[in-house]
């Protein structure tokens, strides 16, 4: 199978790993037998398999162009990435209860929100930034799909889950959220510690070194 027939088995793939353990009942009864943090270390290396399942397939489907080639589009990931990797570094190493849970150890504090100062929800504003990025770098019609698809999920995800964590948490809510933002252009406060630059650059370097073999394509213009 090849083609656009392994592109779409991917989608559908990636798309029942994300729906399904979403459901709560899926996701406590997953969470009591693996405990939090061994779900979400779980959740995490299944949605990078399968998310680079579904990158290769993307890559290896018919070219039908939607964007044209722009040579300055190319850049856009690469200048991009550092802010997508740092991000989601920050995101996933802090307790963060208006979105997805993270693997801190310290309890938030409203008072100091970090990273929640600027977004509640770094990993999907880094999906977002990510997917648009990428968008505008790969034109062709299974790129525009994949990417596509990823950046209305993100947006889609900000104000879907502050509705369902504000019910959840009721009168917390407020007072727990009140130094924090969807989305804003405010600087963290207290900044990330500085291994996480360093975590985040380490994860870059990576992902541009493994661009190629993994992914078939150079990632630099």
């Amino acid at each position: 199978m090849a083609g656009w027939p392994l592109f779409f088995a991917a989608l559908i793939a990636f798309l029942a790993t994300h729906a399904i353990p979403a459901r709560p009942a899926v996701r406590d009864r997953l969470i009591t037998t693996f405990g939090r943090r061994g779900y979400l270390v779980a959740y995490s290396i299944l949605s990078l398999l399968v998310l680079g399942w579904l990158i290769i397939a993307a890559a290896q489907a018919p070219y039908v162009e939607v964007i044209p080639p722009i040579w300055i589009f190319r850049w856009i990931p690469v200048l991009m990435m550092p802010v997508v990797c740092w991000l989601a570094v920050a995101g996933l190493t802090i307790q963060n209860p208006f979105s997805f849970g993270g693997l801190g150890q310290r309890p938030f504090d409203p008072e100091k929100p970090g990273i929640l100062r600027t977004t509640r929800h770094p990993v999907l504003v880094a999906l977002l930034v990510w997917a648009v990025a990428h968008l505008l770098a790969n034109g062709s019609l299974s790129h525009v799909i994949l990417f596509g698809l990823f950046a209305v999920f993100a947006a889609m995800g900000l104000p879907l889950i502050d509705r369902r964590k504000s019910r959840q948490m009721g009168a917390e809510w407020g007072r727990l959220s009140r130094n924090t933002a969807r989305f804003s252009l405010r600087a963290p406060r207290p900044w990330p510690p500085v291994w996480i630059g360093f975590v985040a650059l380490a994860a870059f370097a990576i992902l541009l070194h493994l661009h190629e073999p993994v992914i078939g394509l150079s990632p630099l213009p």
